[in-house]
């Protein structure tokens, strides 16, 4: 497997591997990555659908990609995941999954046009005292020693960050930035987490500096991704024979670690509450989506919070058996234990049944709910809320099944989780829907004598905890994930999030998608490059433009840099003046 760059590779179709005939593959999990690794072994690597097997725990596919109308509680959604344009594995999946809104077109070309059409803007990224916009809600706020602080993170080896915390390696300058507040709410970050993963964001998205107060970076789905994701990957591979099988909890996999390679001999399930086994050889390829974020997600409704599971699940067992037996297959301890309080677990679905709280999210937006179009483009924060609160609004409807006419969809999620809230004097855990639902119309800026009422009779709020959710951020070492394709494997390979391959980040479509597309290179020697991560932290226009957005649209000439360095930038300008370099500058607004 190797890394590759431009379009030569893009659009072309590798030849057929040898060795493709007679061997099988084996899926465990139905998310993102799992449905990815079988289309490219049917695309690149010419594998026969019906030698494929999927195995589901659940009874449907998606994993923590999900959409569903439930019959007794209603709309839900868990989450949803934020997608840009240089998520370059991603972009080359859907490039050949047929569309299911329009015949002879892609999911790509979906995405793209309603793009076209629609692009997405955040109109009000912050607001504080019940609907008020945050002041200078434009800038990021950075000092200069956080702006330091910033840039001496980006430069430090991944080495000499092992374990390390995001709050290790910032003061609390920075944690009082309008910087911090958008990033931790767009990326669901928490002062503890992982200041290695901190770094590869910085580095991963520095090209979304100048954006963050208004997500037009974001590229976003017509419905649901479940709906305009998942289902178009299942009922392709369908179409190509591929087996699905559902309530299969797949209990360990065997794997020979002698002589110096590894090899999967046994898949150990239990299907529909029955034990059963699948015996491998070496030409039986094995990929594991190993750990779950939306693990042991459990669901309240309007009167009831959602209930507080602890245990593991079936996902982080396996992948401590599978550790068991070999220290290249991971630490699974390091991410499903000993999660601080301080963090994202709940997340709640609001279906508004009428039209009494519209008004206000119009009031906040400028948009209309119902004219089709985004709403809020991205998450819209409540930067003085003791949870951290914020809520997203998509385009109306989120679901197929939805008539916006009747009903309009809300997603809200609260950061912090050990805090009683400022309207409801709960803990975020503890509530309700309606509860939920009436802290949100409290910093939404609806009057507080009108509340509870709205919250009861006017929506109706199913409230998701996952307390795993976080748990990708979980301060790491080297090594704490497997890579890819473990040294001296020859027939398993990880796929997902707690999977490990280099400079990308978690959390993301992206990195489900490149894992998979590198397992399946990996084992079948496809010879193809995979797109390497978008190198936007090599471009200098890029840097300077982020330059000059992290100190809030300030000129060279303006920045309070010490004596020293201020006397050499002048010199350096002087210097540069009627230059290509000059040029350069103009085009990012620094002179």
């Amino acid at each position: 497997m190797y890394r590759s760059n431009g379009n030569f590779e893009a659009y072309a179709t590798p030849l057929r591997p040898e060795g493709v005939d007679g061997k099988k593959a084996y899926f465990v999990g139905s998310g993102l990555a799992g449905l990815a690794g079988a289309t490219f072994l049917i695309r690149d690597a010419g594998m026969s659908g019906d030698q494929i097997t999927i195995y589901e725990e659940l009874a449907l596919p998606g994993g923590s990609m999900d959409g569903i109308f439930d019959e007794h509680k209603g709309f839900i959604v868990r989450g949803g995941r934020e997608m840009e344009a240089h998520f370059e594995t991603l972009w080359d999946l859907f490039r050949s999954v047929p569309s299911l809104e329009n015949e002879g077109q892609s999911v790509l070309d979906d995405m793209y046009h309603i793009h076209k059409t629609n692009p997405s803007t955040n109109p009000n990224r912050a607001t504080e005292h019940q609907g008020q916009r945050i002041p200078a809600q434009k800038d990021l706020t950075l000092t200069p020693q956080a702006v330091k602080e910033l840039i001496g993170l980006a430069l430090t080896r991944e080495v000499d960050l092992q374990d390390k915390k995001i709050d290790e390696v910032f003061g609390e300058e920075f944690f009082q930035s309008h910087f911090w507040l958008y990033w931790a709410t767009m990326f669901a970050f928490e002062p503890w987490a992982s200041a290695m993963e901190m770094r590869r964001y910085i580095l991963r998205f520095v090209h979304h500096i100048s954006t963050l107060a208004d997500l037009t970076s974001l590229r976003l789905t017509q419905y649901n991704q479940y709906e305009s994701l998942i289902l178009p990957l299942v009922e392709n591979l369908k179409n190509h024979g591929v087996t699905f099988v559902y309530n299969a909890e797949v209990n360990n996999i065997l794997v020979d670690v002698t002589n110096g390679t590894k090899v999967a001999t046994r898949i150990e399930l239990t299907r529909d509450g029955t034990p059963e086994t699948v015996e491998l050889t070496e030409n039986d390829l094995v990929f594991v989506t190993n750990g779950s974020i939306t693990e042991s997600s459990t669901y309240g409704d309007n009167d009831t919070p959602a209930p507080i599971e602890t245990d593991n699940g079936s996902s982080w067992k396996l992948w401590k058996k599978l550790a068991a037996q070999d220290p290249a297959f991971g630490k699974p301890e390091k991410f499903c234990e000993n999660i601080p309080d301080a963090n994202w677990t709940i997340s709640a679905t609001v279906t508004l049944t009428d039209d009494k709280i519209a008004p206000y999210i119009e009031k906040l937006t400028g948009r209309d709910p119902r004219d089709g179009k985004i709403v809020s483009g991205g998450p819209i924060s409540f930067a003085d809320s003791s949870w951290l609160y914020g809520f997203s609004m998509s385009r109306q409807p989120h679901f197929k099944a939805q008539d916006p006419q009747k009903e309009l969809v809300v997603w809200l999620y609260g950061l912090f989780s050990d805090k009683p809230g400022d309207y409801v004097k709960k803990t975020i855990r503890e509530c309700t829907g309606a509860e939920l639902c009436a802290e949100f119309l409290y910093h939404l800026g609806v009057p507080v004598d009108e509340i509870d009422d709205l919250a009861h009779n006017s929506a109706s709020t199913v409230p998701c905890n996952m307390p795993y959710i976080t748990s990708y951020f979980m301060p790491r070492a080297l090594g704490d994930r497997p890579d890819v394709v473990p040294e001296g494997s020859k027939n398993l390979a990880f796929l997902g999030n707690f999977a490990e391959t280099p400079v990308d980040t978690v959390f993301t479509t992206e990195y489900s998608v490149r894992t998979a597309m590198e397992a399946v290179y990996e084992l079948l020697n496809v010879d193809r490059g995979v797109p390497e991560v978008f190198a936007s932290s090599f471009d200098v226009r890029v840097l300077l433009s982020a330059l000059y957005y992290l100190n809030d649209r300030k000129k060279l000439s303006e920045l309070k840099l010490p004596f020293l360095e201020r006397q050499i930038g002048k010199a350096a300008l002087h210097k540069v003046k009627d230059t290509y370099l000059e040029e350069i500058l103009q085009a990012a607004n620094l002179v």
